[in-house]
């Protein structure tokens, strides 16, 4: 397994390893209508090319020359980092892409005079809250969301200081 920065090729496998990995995060919480229009409006084809372009999405992880992983994040304030996404294929699982891709995209943070960093997880989520629990990020509050499609979404914020 190795990290590298994306590339325009990749957008297609980023879009389905991070569309696939958010249903499965909100499966049974929330409506299939209000998972396709999340769908289409943060991992469609065209912003996710966009994203990369911008460098938002920072790593990708790579296994048997394919993209197995994926981390975006930045720097939202002086001192602040903030992980955006980070989704890892089925298949890929508990190997170490997420690790890695979460100590590459940190390293950068801390090279920008990030001392601190966020993770927003929806409540509930089995594999997201003991990944960044395990790796120092505890729980500073929640944020509740009313979606277009009159549901409520649970988000967990999550914080470590990253000295």
């Amino acid at each position: 397994m190795n990290l590298r920065k994306p590339e325009l090729s990749h957008a297609e496998t980023i879009a389905a390893i991070c569309s696939k990995g958010w249903r499965q995060t909100v499966a049974g919480k929330l409506s299939e209508d209000f998972q396709r229009q999340n769908v289409d409006y943060w991992y469609n084809l065209e912003r996710v090319k966009e994203e990369i372009q911008s460098g938002s999405y920072r790593y990708v992880a790579m296994q048997a020359g394919r993209v197995v992983g994926v981390i975006g994040g930045v720097v939202t304030a002086q001192t602040t980092g903030e992980v955006f996404v980070l989704y890892v294929d089925e298949s890929a699982r508990y190997k170490g892409a997420g690790k890695l891709l979460l100590e590459a995209l940190t390293k950068d943070q801390k090279q920008q005079g990030a001392s601190e960093q966020w993770v927003s997880v929806q409540e509930g989520n089995l594999l997201g809250i003991p990944f960044y629990e395990a790796r120092g990020f505890r729980l500073r509050g929640k944020k509740i969301n009313l979606t277009e499609t009159g549901e409520t979404q649970v988000s967990l914020r999550y914080y470590r200081e990253i000295d």
